[in-house]
């Protein structure tokens, strides 16, 4: 028997023909005629208990446009955001585009698959007032929580309209129609495929009366009253013989619900195996079954399907590809990291729920899975994970920030195609590559807009310089001339970069392995890198290369805050409890801790040790918090061993300024910069100025600073002993993978004992500061000093970490050096 995966049953015309006539005697076809308002007020009252109303619209896409447009505001500002889940139909993310909005894309939650409630209040907070409208998707006709949208709508200001549209039939926990009297809308659809199965059409409820009201003019050029357009508008209006078919459909639709309900509970009992979406509801209207492989059959997806296919079993993989991963929305939209929704897209299957169907039918289905994968197992097809990739000429462990810089920096001088095709894999444990954790912070970058958009500007891959003009560039082109960009802003653009630097390197045979973590690199006897990595499911592969970067970024750690000496004591036994890392205070959310803290202390003082950008940021941030701190005079203290010195473009702005503070050594040769490495720059900057009263600035009386002056300053011990809450802002170090000998023993390195990660040409260094042959290191902590045609002052002794140097300079020593390798090798 076969089992087709959708099988229409819409209302028959040749049995309607009273109706027929009846539109052809009334002259009406369209223009909200008889059988469209008698539609529209039973479908009101047997599907939604009479509350609020309905609107009968010309499909379900042309109902969004018009309700994302309403909910999103008349008046629409440029760049404004829709926010929706990445596991929908492609409509959802079509429909905010012709509404004029830009798709912001979230993760799903793992268990019903819709929007993760998690990730929609954070992107609500980082957004704010961009974000115009919320658009959840009721995914498979699940019963979502409309309660909780509609405090989201009230807290945040934010319009809502629910992408409702394979629930038509589905009831909420309390057994009425799914979206009775919501004040927000919900959308329909009546697509021929659908549970509530017409031919073309849709339907838009809400209890708000008036707001159906003004959809209808909307749906009809924008017509209020007369024939002279007062809102935007379009045509998309139902006709009248579909709307004869509608009514004919709602006199069925419970029928047809619970025997698809049935269905839908006979697949659950066949497949106790198969994980499946969690229920919610009294009743979902199942347009089909969708259940998941397990993990370790989703590379064997499609030759399952085709499996399923020559068995007479239709089968769909809703939706998947998902909104992240397809083409037009990677251009047009922001989107988030989307692991989960990666995940199960990646295992779905669509198995056939139709009114032909009977629930005997699904455990022959389920048999027919069952065999499929059996045979395609037996047959040798999964996917051998522990095969090694054995020849390879570089790996790149790490895909963040610095990671990506590399391969941008490749690809700005026409080397990135060489650079993969000698044999090239990187390795990310995120979903997605580029931004890293740069989106989890609070804080505005020490680089400008400038220096990120300078990675895809005039780039000669047209993939990336088109980058310029996406969403996410643009985003970044605000703030332009700006002091820094929000991180949270910044980290779109490098995830759309990152996409783009993916499809480059997989087209030119390169391998790109996200949502693996590297585990340990291990030399071989023939000299090589074997670096091994696992996959969520713990499935473990090994990738051999002659070459390894490290760029894995950095860490701070409790014990490693605590156990710095200030004044000649571990801060830790100076502070107790009332020590906090500055790295939580820079992320989101960590001011809001800091006001956990100091909740109950009316005048709060705050101690912050050191004299780096996260230091003075973590002021930056406190001062500026909204809602305030009570912070009187002197209430934030700086607790510094090195002076506090910003960054000049050169000699005569710092003159000018009223800055002397400096000599020949602290003056980079090569672009006559004041404190190029070592000055502070952009918002740190502007507070630095202010500090030293520079420029004609007025200090701000909350904050004071207290050079120590060694391990006996009793001074700088009672600033930490008096304050309420103590910041150690006391640097990173290398979040490295552990680098093995051929014997398996871990390697001594320099960074184990502190000292810089890597050398002059960032190769990395063992425990004499000996160069290991073939492994380099990038990113934040690796120690890196610029030198040479790179410039920099003299007087400088610590590290060097940004943006530009990774895209540029950086990235290219190291590729370049790559490259050299791989020629000596081949000569």
């Amino acid at each position: 028997m076969e089992f087709p995966l959708i099988a229409p049953r819409p209302p028959r015309l040749s049995e309607l023909t009273e109706g027929l006539r009846r539109i052809e005697a009334s002259g009406v076809f369209s223009n909200n005629g008889p059988e469209v308002r008698a539609f529209e007020a039973e479908a009101t009252e047997r599907l939604f208990g009479g509350t609020g109303a309905c609107l009968a619209v010309g499909n379900a896409t042309l109902g969004l446009i018009v309700a994302l447009r309403q909910a999103a505001g008349m008046q629409l500002r440029p760049g404004t955001l829709a926010l929706m889940p990445a596991l929908t139909f492609a409509a959802t993310a079509q429909a905010a585009l012709w509404a004029g909005l830009t798709p912001l894309i979230c993760d799903i939650e793992a268990d019903g698959w819709t929007a993760d409630p998690r990730q929609e209040e954070a992107l609500l907070a980082r957004y704010g007032a961009r974000i115009g409208v919320i658009v959840p998707y009721a995914t498979f006709g699940t019963a979502i929580d409309l309660d909780r949208y509609a405090w989201l709508a009230d807290r945040h200001g934010v319009g809502v309209v629910i992408d409702a549209a394979a629930s038509l039939g589905t009831r909420d926990g309390d057994g009425r129609g799914f979206g009775s009297g919501a004040p927000f809308t919900l959308v329909y659809s009546m697509h021929a495929t659908k549970t509530f199965s017409v031919a073309e059409g849709g339907l838009i409820h809400s209890g708000d009366v008036a707001r159906i009201d003004q959809l209808r003019g909307m749906i009809n050029f924008g017509f209020e009253r007369g024939r002279s357009a007062t809102l935007p508008g379009i045509n998309a209006k139902l006709p009248e013989v579909i709307a004869l078919m509608a009514r004919a459909k709602l006199a069925e639709i419970d029928a047809v619900c619970d025997h698809r309900a049935a269905i839908d509970a006979a697949y659950r009992a066949a497949l106790p195996g198969f994980a499946m979406q969690r229920p919610s509801g009294r009743r979902q209207a199942t347009q089909f079954m969708p259940v998941l492989l397990p993990p370790e059959l989703a590379g064997e997806r499609d030759a399952i399907v085709a499996a399923l296919a020559a068995d007479g079993v239709g089968v769909g993989q809703y939706f998947s590809p998902h909104l992240g991963e397809q083409p037009l929305f990677r251009d047009t939209a922001l989107i988030e990291p989307t692991p989960v929704a990666d995940a199960i897209g990646g295992r779905m299957l669509s198995l056939p729920i139709t009114d032909a169907m009977t629930p005997a039918d699904a455990p022959v289905i389920a048999a027919r899975l069952a065999g499929a994968v059996a045979r395609v197992t037996a047959a040798g097809a999964t996917r051998q994970m522990g095969t090694a990739m054995q020849d390879l000429t570089t790996v790149v462990i790490g895909g963040g920030p610095a990671g990506t810089a590399m391969l941008t920096s490749a690809s700005k001088l026409g080397k990135l195609a060489p650079l993969v095709e000698a044999g090239f894999a990187i390795v990310e444990q995120r979903a997605r590559m580029g931004a890293g954790e740069l989106g989890s912070y609070a804080i505005r970058s020490d680089t400008t807009a400038e220096t990120f958009l300078s990675a895809v500007k005039n780039n000669p891959h047209p993939e990336l310089a088109e980058l310029e003009h996406h969403p996410a560039g643009q985003l970044m082109g605000r703030y332009v001339a700006e002091l820094g960009a929000p991180l949270v802003d910044t980290a779109p653009l490098l995830s759309a970069t990152a996409d783009r630097l993916r499809d480059i390197v997989v087209r030119h045979g390169g391998a790109v392995l996200t949502g693996h973590a590297a585990q340990r690199v291990q030399r071989t006897a023939d000299g090589r890198w074997q670096t091994t990595v696992s996959d969520g499911a713990g499935v473990t592969r090994a990738l051999v290369s002659r070459n390894v970067v490290v760029a894995t970024g950095g860490v701070q750690t409790d014990e490693q805050v605590a156990a710095k000496r200030v004044a000649g004591v571990a801060l830790g036994a100076l502070a107790g409890e009332r020590l906090i890392r500055s790295d939580t205070v820079l992320r989101l959310g960590g001011v809001e801790q800091v006001h956990e803290r100091l909740r109950d202390i009316p005048s709060p003082r705050v101690a912050i040790i050191g004299a780096s950008t996260s230091a003075i940021a973590a002021a930056v941030l406190l001062l500026k918090s909204q809602p305030g701190f009570a912070f009187g005079a002197g209430a934030v203290t700086l607790l510094h061993r090195q002076p506090l010195k910003p960054f000049y473009p050169n000699v005569a702005a710092a003159h000018a300024d009223g800055f002397h503070d400096f000599d020949d050594n602290d003056i980079c040769p090569v672009s006559g910069f004041v404190l190029r490495l070592a000055g502070l720059r952009l918002e740190s900057r502007e507070l630095v100025l202010r500090m030293l009263s520079l420029g004609g600035r007025t200090p701000d009386p909350r904050v004071a600073s207290h050079r120590i002056a060694g391990d006996e300053d009793a001074a700088a011990r009672a600033v930490i002993a008096e304050a309420d809450l103590v910041i150690g802002a006391l640097g990173y170090r290398p979040r490295a993978v552990p680098l093995l000998g051929v014997d398996g023993a871990p390697l001594a390195l320099a960074h184990h004992a502190g000292r810089p990660m890597v050398d002059r040409h960032c190769r990395i260094l063992d425990a004499q500061d000996r160069p290991v042959p073939g492994a380099y290191g990038i990113g934040l902590s690796a120690g890196f000093v610029p030198w040479g045609r790179l410039g920099g002052e003299a007087s400088f002794r610590g590290q060097a970490n940004g943006l530009w140097l990774w895209q540029n300079d950086v990235g290219q020593m190291i590729v370049d050096q790559l490259l050299d390798r791989e020629a000596q090798e081949a000569a």
